[in-house]
């Protein structure tokens, strides 16, 4: 759950494996999952890979509507609950009656989530990206931690992402309540955010034989980027500038059921046993960054996201605003 621990296991998938790939010689069936943001891009296909699988999979959903139509169209057991992840009383809720309902759950995936927003305030004026990234989450986690614990060997995976590498923890004003908000700083930090939460929650799970795992998924065109202008996509190297994906994004993006196999892979593999709170990629653990690789602004884990001391300190500033939400 360190910087040593970031060796890569030659898992024998890669960057174009498939989520059903990664599953197809797993045995599955009766297992019960959570999936944040279930109903949309790669987490949509998480959970059809998943129900294909025999698990029961529950869903939290902020736009029931939309959610009724696109789950409609994934065969197995789904089950959804009206849930918001900015809103903690929600994440309450939702905890309970699930905590009530289920007797056990073998995968919490923490998949939801804002990037490169506006900037917004939730919660009790939270930063949204990391009030929605990362305390909506754990809050979720907290609220379930009951259910978690009588879970033997269940495993937790939250989606990290490549842009922890644009910022670590702004410890002196994780809000942006004294600086100018910079929406890229605010998503990095908040991805970092979850690299950590997953370090410092590996730790908390030791007893209870569960596992946890931080993911970055790869760059996958989604409704995460709902909030980039075409300008911006088009400066960034996304887009060409006629509008349409740019050969280098063709070259280096994931297919949607690309991008959900590196969570799959954390979720089930053996390869993972024994070695918690570890960073991954292309379904292998990451290696920690080489600053003096050309692919290090794309590739590998850097220090700050699987720091020990950084990641009690973030769970400690978590448990304070959690309790003050």
């Amino acid at each position: 759950m360190s910087i040593a621990d970031q060796r890569p296991v030659n898992s024998g998938f890669g960057a174009k494996s498939t989520a059903d790939e990664v599953l197809s010689e797993i045995n599955l069936n009766g297992k019960t999952a959570i999936v944040t943001g279930g109903y949309s891009g790669i987490g949509l296909e998480l959970v059809q890979s998943l129900a294909k699988k025999g698990v029961k999979v529950i869903v939290p959903v902020r736009s029931p509507a939309k959610a009724k139509e696109t789950l409609a169209k994934v065969a197995g057991d789904i089950v959804t609950h009206e849930t918001d992840l900015a809103d903690i009383a929600s994440v309450r809720r939702f905890a309970k009656e699930v905590t009530a309902s289920t007797p056990r759950l073998d995968f919490l995936i923490n998949n939801a989530g804002i990037m490169a927003c506006p900037e917004t305030r939730v919660g009790p004026n939270w930063e949204a990206q990391f009030g929605v990234n990362h305390m909506g989450h754990f809050a979720l986690t907290k609220a379930l931690w009951p259910l978690l614990q009588s879970s033997k060997d269940m495993r937790v995976v939250s989606l990290s992402s490549t842009g922890h590498k644009r910022s670590g923890i702004l410890w002196d004003d994780i809000q942006f309540n004294k600086t100018p908000y910079d929406k890229w700083a605010a998503y990095g930090q908040a991805k970092t955010a979850n690299a950590l939460f997953i370090n410092a929650l590996s730790r908390r799970l030791r007893d209870s034989g569960g596992l946890a795992f931080a993911v970055h998924p790869g760059g996958i065109f989604t409704p995460l980027q709902r909030h980039l202008p075409k300008e911006e996509m088009i400066a960034l190297g996304w887009l060409g500038e006629d509008g349409e994906i740019s050969e280098l994004a063709k070259a280096g993006f994931k297919s949607p059921e690309q991008g959900a196999s590196t969570t799959a892979w954390a979720a089930t593999s053996a390869l993972l046993n024994g070695k918690p709170g570890v960073y991954c990629e292309d379904c292998d653990i990451a290696a920690v960054t080489d600053p003096a690789s050309p692919f290090a602004r794309f590739r590998g884990v850097d220090p700050h996201a699987c720091d020990d001391a950084a990641a009690e300190r973030l769970w400690e500033v978590s448990e304070t605003l959690l309790n003050a939400a």
